[in-house]
């Protein structure tokens, strides 16, 4: 790759930024049920436990994405806790695109819940209450009440996420390998770059994650300032 081609997306470089774009949405996705749940519980209730889970859920913020990456290779590797059951059913996860999802679903968890959480705290439990004492169940008090009044922080939570997991390296990387045009993101493809001499590549890349993350990050920040009362 010479210097003028340094300055071109290729073939592979089309692959890891469409790779990096739908495994952050799936791993949004696969995020959002569960991290809004957990967000209504740490906003809403007091029950044992509490802070141990808040430590949970905050943990992929401050553990090294490396110490993430190798718990999450020892989870669905081959001798792992679910690697081999997954095994035997045909189902392989680790050095695979899933694998690049699932990295990014677990190290971006922990946005959706902020998110949501400031929401519901913001809100406030008493128009839910109010809801109830009017007969409403408790499924229907979550989709008209809960849902709508939270929806700016959930999705603010969710954009967060997205950008979270649109750069994530170190956890990717681990699990899921750099192997271009099948495992290989933005991120791992600037750092392949790098070590081999292709710096003007890796600053395109990084152009285009800068402008991506830019967008996100801000519309985020939008969405919880409006949350906020």
């Amino acid at each position: 790759m010479d210097s003028s081609s340094d300055l071109q997306l290729t073939a592979s470089d089309t692959h890891a930024i469409v790779l990096t774009l739908v495994s952050a949405l799936l791993a949004v996705l696969v995020d959002l049920a569960p991290g809004v749940a957990v967000a209504w519980l740490l906003a809403r209730k007091q029950w044992p436990g509490k802070s141990v889970v808040e430590t949970l859920v905050a943990l992929p913020l401050v553990l090294p994405p490396v110490a993430t990456g190798l718990l999450l290779l020892d989870l669905l590797g081959r001798n792992g806790l679910l690697g081999g059951a997954l095994e035997a059913l045909a189902f392989e996860i680790v050095f695979t695109w899933k694998a690049v999802a699932v990295a990014m679903a677990v190290m971006s968890f922990p946005f959706i819940v902020r998110g949501a959480r400031i929401a519901f705290e913001a809100a406030g439990d008493r128009p839910e209450q109010v809801a109830a004492t009017l007969g409403a169940s408790p499924l229907r008090v979550l989709f008209s009440v809960t849902l709508p009044i939270a929806w700016r922080g959930i999705t603010a939570g969710a954009v967060m996420a997205y950008a979270r997991a649109l750069g994530e390296f170190g956890a990717v990387v681990l699990v899921a390998g750099n192997i271009p045009g099948v495992t290989a993101t933005i991120s791992t493809t600037m750092y392949n770059d790098i070590l081999t001499g292709h710096d003007q590549h890796a600053l395109l890349l990084a152009a285009i994650s800068i402008v991506l993350a830019f967008a996100l990050i801000l519309t985020g920040e939008q969405l919880l300032r409006r949350t906020l009362p």
